[in-house]
């Protein structure tokens, strides 16, 4: 009895200390140096938990201030984590050049077994949070720096040629030119501020001439992008995946990553298809069978267009929002500290499944019991607008000899973005599901739509569009859009994509087309998971042009990066038996 009395006493004090460990307030180290191997100093702020640990240490390499992560580092610190909040290299607290990509696999495997090393860490790291702060992971991880045991990056790329900086061959005009801008604010800052010397302009008379800054910049002159964002034009150099693309990219190093992870991709993500390819490519082919088998996917609404219940102009439900911080800490619990809970169930997918507006675990990522189903499109020759002919539909081809849609796509009037995958700037073009209405008005759209559906029918996985068209032009664009058409008139968008024609045998070479002559054109619209609901329509928007979202396609051959002189296209679209042009959805059984 005496023993047994002692045995429950020390359990109570262990339980007593761990309680009063966790609730104690973290220790904060503001401002940590570390050397990289080629002597720059990067800096972090470190929450550990009270207590001597040691502790498993999450560790995030952010562009965007570390101190705007101050919320995680207490909430995991909370939960018994050393966290370790860390700018990049040229960003805020941090030494050294900014420049994307360039210095993350170097930087990020120094960072990672410095982490380790800290005191209190009992060794073991893991990354966290997205965007580009997933790239910062991805890159690290293809390195293997032998203490890194896990990933988790969101809402990030596969290959920032491909499904960062183009889509399709086309530039992500507004994405990249929003991200630099905003990027640049902190390298402005940072010239503005070694310039500074109130000396110079002592002497200045009238004071009303006295100069705040030393400097010679224009912020608002396109000269100004050389020096605050070279890297910019660096993008604009390379429209092929060539050298400058592969010595970062990801797809082509997944078997070099070798820790499980989580994955969390987001449908109307700019990001979507790089996240979903980054699951597959991890599941498939990473270093060894732990990492492989160790992978695990999340896929939410929203991501960069919003992770609250309304997104855009759609309300997903009372389940709908996602909780970042507490999805990678319950993820570490589960990886790190053995903790059983959603991660442990066996299902390492879950999707969040529109229309039905519900979370799901599945047991793989594309679903297997998809059914891959073809719908044609037809119409009598003007499927031009929403008040065409253009029809969806999945029935026999016997009667396919019908007149093809032909639109005259204009650069001087392409068809506007309307919501989507879209960042960095919500304020100034509203990013997400939005209604398509003006868009499909115009006569440079053409529109396919199925009958009111009978039942409900649920589209969950890849989604591409099969196109036989021609052009009066040597390059131009095609585009794909996949809408939820509501009885109430609605068209709400769902997933998207564009090829530029001159890539459409491959990213890394371009071939212009010839005049007239009938090319076939395989476009990725991602993936999307929706229920199209009882009375609702399936919708197909075809056009040349999503712009600002993509730059424009010139019709000459010539790149907008260097001209601006551009004609008219005619464009035209078959779909008649020897040109069975066809949306493919993955429809799931009933």
């Amino acid at each position: 009895m005496l023993q047994q009395a002692l045995r429950v006493a020390v359990l109570t004090l262990i339980s007593a200390s761990f309680a009063l460990a966790q609730s104690a307030a973290p220790i904060i180290e503001r401002g940590v140096a570390m050397k990289t191997r080629d002597g720059v100093t990067l800096r972090a702020d470190i929450y550990r938990p009270a207590g001597d640990g040691p502790f498993p240490v999450l560790l995030t390499r952010t562009p965007y201030n570390k101190s705007f992560m101050a919320p995680i580092g207490m909430e995991g610190a909370s939960r018994g984590f050393m966290m370790v909040l860390q700018d990049t290299r040229g960003r805020y607290a941090s030494e050294g050049e900014w420049y994307p990509f360039k210095h993350e696999i170097d930087d990020g495997y120094d960072t990672v077994e410095w982490a380790a090393a800290l005191s209190h860490s009992n060794g073991k790291v893991g990354m966290f949070s997205g965007s580009y702060v997933g790239a910062t992971q991805m890159l690290a991880a293809i390195a293997h720096p032998p203490h890194l045991a896990g990933i988790c990056p969101i809402v990030t790329a596969s290959n920032y040629h491909e499904n960062w900086t183009y889509q399709g061959g086309a530039f992500e005009q507004w994405f990249n030119e929003s991200w630099t801008s905003g990027l640049a604010q902190d390298t402005l800052n940072r010239k503005i501020i070694a310039a500074s010397n109130a000396t110079v302009g002592e002497n200045a008379l009238p004071l009303t001439q006295y100069p705040l800054f030393n400097t010679h910049l224009d912020p608002g002159s396109p000269n100004s992008t050389q020096e605050l964002a070279p890297y910019f034009l660096d993008w604009l150099a390379h429209p092929l995946y060539d050298d400058y693309w592969k010595q970062w990219s990801i797809e082509e190093n997944y078997q070099n990553i070798q820790v499980p992870g989580l994955e969390v991709a987001a449908w109307y993500d700019i990001f979507l298809g790089g996240s979903l390819r980054n699951y597959i490519g991890l599941h498939n082919r990473a270093g060894n069978e732990e990492a492989r088998n160790g992978q695990h996917l999340m896929v939410i609404i929203g991501g960069h267009s919003g992770n609250a219940r309304t997104v855009g102009a759609v309300d997903f439900g009372p389940s709908a929002p996602f909780n970042e911080n507490d999805t990678i800490l319950d993820f570490y619990d589960y990886l790190f500290l053995g903790k059983q809970n959603e991660f442990a169930n066996g299902k390492p997918v879950k999707i969040f499944v529109m229309g039905a507006n519900e979370w799901r675990y599945e047991d793989s990522w594309p679903l297997e019991r998809a059914k891959e189903t073809r719908y044609l499109l037809h119409s009598s020759g003007n499927a031009n607008s929403s008040s065409g002919s253009g029809l969806l539909y999945t029935g026999p081809m016997e009667f396919r000899s019908e007149s093809p849609d032909s639109f005259t796509y204009d650069p001087a009037n392409p068809a506007p973005t309307v919501g989507g995958p879209l960042c960095c700037d919500s304020q100034h073009l509203a990013p997400g599901p939005r209604d398509q209405r003006e868009v499909e008005a115009r006569s440079d759209v053409l529109v396919y739509s199925t009958p009111p559906l009978e039942q409900d029918l649920e589209v969950t996985g890849p989604v591409t569009l099969d196109l036989f068209a021609k052009s009066s032009a040597v390059d131009t664009d095609f585009t794909g859009k996949l809408v939820d058409v509501w009885p109430d008139g609605k068209a709400i968008n769902l997933t998207e994509g564009i090829l530029r024609a001159r890539f459409r045998e491959s990213p890394s070479k371009a071939n212009l087309i010839e005049p007239g002559k009938v090319y076939e054109y395989k476009i990725d619209l991602w993936a999307t998971s929706n229920v199209f609901l009882k009375g609702h329509r399936i919708r197909l928007e075809v056009s040349s042009s999503n712009f600002p979202r993509f730059d424009r396609n010139l019709n000459t051959g010539k790149s907008a990066a260097a001209s601006s002189a551009f004609v008219k296209a005619t464009n035209t679209i078959l779909h008649d038996a020897q040109h069975p042009s066809a949306l493919i959805l993955p429809v799931i059984p009933q």
